[in-house]
């Protein structure tokens, strides 16, 4: 864990697709991060631009979009975006944080 991302240590972030409205908030925020599929849901996906499109499939959180990703689960319309971290499975932002 480092001072730049507040103690936190690795997140990992996932999308909950039966609560996704298709706002597109996620993918306006962090498109590094998140992308709508054909189907007008929104999905993570890697560095390398694959989108995950398996129940519950978590990337991880680059640092630099660690601001960006945060956001996006604090404004969600559907309140599907999950952050959690890697260590312990805690939900650090979305709607099942603390």
């Amino acid at each position: 864990m480092t001072a730049q991302d507040g103690g936190l240590g690795d997140l990992e972030v996932w999308i909950d697709q039966d609560l996704c409205t298709g706002d597109g908030i996620c993918a306006q925020y962090a498109p590094e991060v998140f992308e709508l599929d054909v189907d007008g849901l929104a999905y993570v996906k890697t560095a390398e631009d694959e989108l995950l499109q398996d129940k519950g499939a978590a990337v991880r959180v680059p640092l630099p979009l660690l601001s960006e990703v945060a956001d996006s689960a604090k404004d969600c319309p559907g309140d599907c975006i999950h952050v959690r971290r890697v260590s312990d499975q805690v939900e650090v932002y979305g709607p099942d944080a603390e």
